[in-house]
């Protein structure tokens, strides 16, 4: 989001009562936002059975914390779109699955509107020192947590034409799809090539706008941003970050003023700067010594994948069976960090989600936190939307640099599925989206629960703990030690609202 577009803190409103007399006028609340995480969080899947920006976008995070990433969960109500991932711009948001909200683009950028970033001074948001400062506080220190990928690119010539097999922007968002130019940029000006910290392969891209589309300035914008405050020291980001000469200063500005060509040669000096500091090996070395990538980088990555894969698609998540365990809906970014947090879920665990939908709950944790994750999908349309996230997942991590954990998305029934019932004999965290399971499913469940290990985490929206205590079956009760929660307004896809969910810890 560009810093000038940044809403005031406070709103002031005025009453005038029948008698005439004007009460004083008093700021409004700022009312709270769910805090940051993608993916479209990504997420994980609300459904009743075992599978389970102006322009919105498709994306895994809140709306009020939605401006560039996204999430996922299952429990959509087909009749409107999906709120998107959380992680994107909020001009570059796209449609996601949503219940009743109109869809909009999450974000875990520090320029959104979160109480953090509106405290601070607009020149604060590319100060590079504050900016870092910010990041390492956002970013999850695990000491056995290696970050740099074994594949990047590292500078040498012997790999540097490698090319990996992603989806371009320019194949979902172009003049071809029915796009417009914008910066003043003629049609045979738009196309242009962006390059990345962990390899020599260039993404392309057209400078263009469209409905429900990637908009190609903004997605630069946050990448140059995302590359030179988590990739370099504060002397090697200066050039990028300078609060008036840098280039991500001066992209932003062409951007505003509509200066195409002025956005084109900044964006050639950064390609050329960023590809100095890969052939010295900066970026790996960096890279080598980092322990966690922080949230924002997280979800910004997700909801590429997502706007790559998912979003073009979207419409089939609401093909589903009225009154069926089949029900589709996601769990937003931020609240997938949260669960992770709250479980002390760390890189050398396994994390294992019952209904994983198209798989962003599987991919936000093998991302954010690095350990070995597990998913199982029932409905087709979302298992094959998951297999085309975890190929472009895969190969935007080695654009990134970044190593995920091990990914393993398993399609049927999990109640069957042997590979996921072995997984969940070593799971450390499982989350199930049981928000329309079926009594009988979660009585399923439960047996399940009786081959996970002692001390395991089961996350989920509803207890498997009946409410008569003197039910002489009750299993859950007598395995199952249960904390009721609460989660803030803009964490799930299906409604605005706040919720609550439980953490249940096998005895």
């Amino acid at each position: 989001m560009s810093i000038f577009n940044q809403k005031s803190k406070f709103k002031v409103k005025t009453e005038v009562r029948a008698v005439k007399k004007t009460l004083p006028e008093k700021p409004k609340p700022k009312p709270t936002s769910a805090p940051p995480s993608t993916s479209r969080i990504p997420s994980s899947s609300v459904r009743a059975s075992p599978s389970t920006t102006s322009t919105p976008r498709a994306s895994p995070l809140p709306p009020s914390a939605r401006k560039s990433q996204n999430g996922s969960s299952r429990y959509l109500d087909p009749s409107s779109a999906l709120k998107a991932p959380s992680s994107s711009t909020s001009s570059n948001s796209r449609k996601r699955p949503r219940a009743s909200h109109s869809p909009a683009s999450p974000s875990f950028d520090s320029d959104s509107d979160s109480d953090s970033a509106s405290d601070d001074d607009w020149q604060d948001q590319l100060d590079p020192r504050k900016r870092l400062k910010r990041l390492e506080q956002l970013r999850r220190h695990d000491p056995n947590r290696r970050v740099r990928h074994p594949k990047m690119w590292k500078g040498d010539r012997e790999s540097e034409g490698e090319l990996l097999p992603i989806i371009h922007a320019v194949e979902v968002a172009s003049l071809s799809e029915k796009c417009q130019p914008v910066m003043g940029l003629s049609r045979d000006e738009v196309g242009v090539r962006l390059r990345y910290p962990g390899s020599n392969h260039r993404e392309k891209y057209e400078l263009v706008k469209g409905k429900d589309k990637i908009e190609g300035a903004q997605d630069i914008l946050t990448v140059v941003r995302h590359v030179a405050s988590i990739y370099l020291s504060e002397e090697e980001a200066r050039p990028f970050l300078d609060q008036n000469s840098g280039i991500y200063r001066r992209l932003e500005r062409c951007k505003n003023l509509n200066d195409g060509k002025g956005f084109k040669e900044a964006l050639k000096e950064y390609s050329e700067s960023l590809f100095a500091l890969q052939r010295k090996g900066v970026i790996a070395k960096n890279l080598e010594n980092m322990r966690g990538v922080p949230q924002e980088l997280v979800a910004f990555i997700l909801d590429q994948v997502y706007d790559r894969t998912v979003a073009p698609k979207v419409e089939l998540l609401a093909k589903y069976e009225n009154g069926t365990d089949n029900v589709y809906g996601e769990l937003l970014h931020p609240f997938i960090s949260d669960i992770f947090e709250r479980t002390q879920l760390t890189s050398d665990m396994v994390f294992v989600d019952l209904g994983s939908g198209v798989g962003n709950v599987v991919l936000q944790a093998a991302l954010e936190i690095g350990c070995e994750s597990w998913g199982c999908e029932m409905m087709e349309n979302a298992c094959n939307l998951a297999d085309a996230q975890k190929k472009e997942f895969a190969a935007r991590c080695r654009l990134w640099g970044v190593a995920p954990g091990k990914v393993y998305l398993e399609r049927g029934d999990f109640r069957k599925n042997e590979p996921i019932l072995e997984s969940l004999k070593r799971a450390d965290v499982v989350l199930v989206n049981n928000q329309a399971f079926t009594s009988q499913l979660n009585d399923n469940l439960v047996n399940m629960f009786l081959d996970l290990k002692i001390g395991c985490k089961i996350v989920s929206l509803k207890t498997f703990v009946h409410d008569n205590k003197l039910a002489e079956n009750d299993v859950a009760s007598s395995i199952l030690d249960v904390e009721h929660l609460t989660y803030p307004e803009e964490y799930v896809s299906w409604t605005g609202a706040a919720g609550t969910y439980c953490i249940s810890t096998r005895k």
